[in-house]
């Protein structure tokens, strides 16, 4: 049985007093929690569940030693002890008695600040927060290689599916070339609803959001940036380089409609928002082989053959290409309390272990590497046009698409009356040969509006 004494805020608060015998064979680790809202107090459930398993299985004792939280007044369950509760995040990092820091905070401070400290004072860190990694990420990553410790984020990236570990550790000898996936749940569960139930947009939110799936305010996720985050964090560890969030190009789902839904499935794809990184190979002037990487977030049309079109719901996934790998993926719930904390119970038994042995995983560095930008990538495009309906219309817009080296794979025409719809899916062209095509098209008497533009992936 364990005791503990003081209140709420000051070190003696944080100071877990044994009364167990002793045992040689199980080390017993002390845990600093910051944070305990959905993915903390999974985790606190968890560490109650299967405790005693873990100790079994790897001959660690993990205890919670302190939770820092916002309000320590407030009902967080019977299974909780209110001794445990502090306000004061600090003194939980810097209290001798706990040997592991787990953040959950979120958002970029004090989440930062506390991460630091508790690298400075070389105690392992493991988090959650994805938006402070993909902005800060390098300066804790070095704050970790100064101290000789764990900064360990695998609930980062996409919850429960284990990927970054896989990245840095099993596929680190691997010529990764692409990585690529679904990683916003809020997303792909509105996506799915548009496809399956013939919702629109508006509907489909607000369902997601009684689900508890989409935030009251959900443009990080509708948005992309969500999902660019994490695609940073991605491509960081894939490419050994530096990316932060500012690197992503964003698009988001708000402007996909119930027709474009209905002709990407008449045209056998699946609407999904994707998470793209990419190594692209160059030269420089000496010949030497070198490269750049592209990283971005934006809806595309995934053909019904490819993995990631069958990905439904809340569900999210993660396809790796590697040279000699081949083609992986990581299948899984990318979001809710228990998957998250799930993850991040995996890292904290790692962390445990390293921390008694004296060792650490070194969070895998290397270059600034030129970021291509979006316009230079090349993808085959879906495209509509609304145009009048009259004899030389289509060979007009046949030649914009001609006058910019953009060849056209498929065409479909509908009739609306006096207009009639064009729909083209284009064969591989860059960014900004197909924008160019755009903006000319829009510029013709006879194109009465320029629809939905998707990138399209086979």
């Amino acid at each position: 049985m364990n005791s503990f004494r003081g209140g709420t805020g000051g070190r003696d608060s944080l100071r877990q007093v044994s009364t167990e015998p002793a045992d040689a064979q199980v080390r017993t680790i002390r845990v600093g929690l910051l944070g305990c809202g959905t993915v903390g107090g999974a985790l606190v459930e968890m560490l109650g569940e299967r405790g005693d398993d873990i100790e079994a299985r790897t001959g660690i004792r993990l205890e919670i030693g302190a939770i820092a939280v916002r309000s320590a007044s407030k009902n967080r369950g019977s299974g909780l002890s209110g001794d445990l509760l502090t306000t004061d995040a600090r003194a939980v990092v810097a209290d001798p008695d706990i040997d592991v820091i787990v953040e959950v905070i979120g958002g970029i401070e004090p989440a930062r600040e506390l991460i630091l400290a508790a690298l400075a004072n070389r105690k392992p860190v493991i988090t959650a927060n994805k938006e402070l990694l993909a902005n800060c990420g390098q300066e804790l990553a070095d704050a970790a290689a100064a101290a000789r410790t764990d900064l360990l984020f695998e609930a980062a990236a996409a919850a429960a599916i284990p990927i970054i570990r896989p990245l840095r550790e099993s596929l680190l000898g691997e010529d990764v070339s692409r990585v690529m996936g679904i990683v916003n749940g809020t997303t792909n569960y509105i996506l799915t609803q548009m496809t399956e139930l013939g919702a629109d947009y508006a509907d489909a939110l607000t369902e997601a959001q009684n689900l508890g799936y989409a935030e009251r305010d959900p443009t990080a996720d509708v948005e992309g940036y969500d999902a660019g985050a994490k695609a940073a964090i991605m491509a960081s560890i894939a490419f050994g380089a530096k990316v932060a969030a500012g690197d992503v190009y964003h698009e988001g789902i708000s402007n996909i409609s119930a027709a474009d839904i209905a002709f990407a499935n008449r045209l056998g794809y699946q609407i999904k928002l994707l998470a793209i990184a990419e190594r692209f190979e160059t030269e420089s002037g000496s010949g030497a082989s070198e490269y750049e990487i592209g990283v971005r977030v934006h809806p595309a049309m995934v053909a019904n053959e490819h993995p990631l079109a069958s990905v439904r719901g809340s569900f999210n996934a993660v396809f790796v290409e590697g040279a000699d790998a081949g083609e992986l993926m990581f299948y899984g719930r990318g979001a809710g309390g228990r998957p998250t904390a799930s993850a991040v119970l995996g890292d904290l038994i790692d962390a445990a272990g390293n921390k008694i042995r004296e060792t650490y995983h070194p969070v895998p560095g290397g270059p600034a590497v030129p970021i291509r930008p979006i316009d230079d990538q090349s993808s085959a495009y879906y495209l509509n046009l609304e145009v009048a309906d009259a004899p030389g219309v289509l060979a007009e817009v046949a030649g914009v698409f001609g006058a910019h080296e953009v060849s056209i794979r498929s065409m479909e025409q509908e009739g609306l009356g006096d207009e009639a719809r064009l729909v083209f899916v284009t064969h591989e062209a860059t960014e900004r040969d197909i924008q160019s095509t755009l903006a000319d098209l829009a510029a013709l008497d006879a194109v009465h509006g320029v629809g939905t533009m998707l990138r399209v992936i086979s």
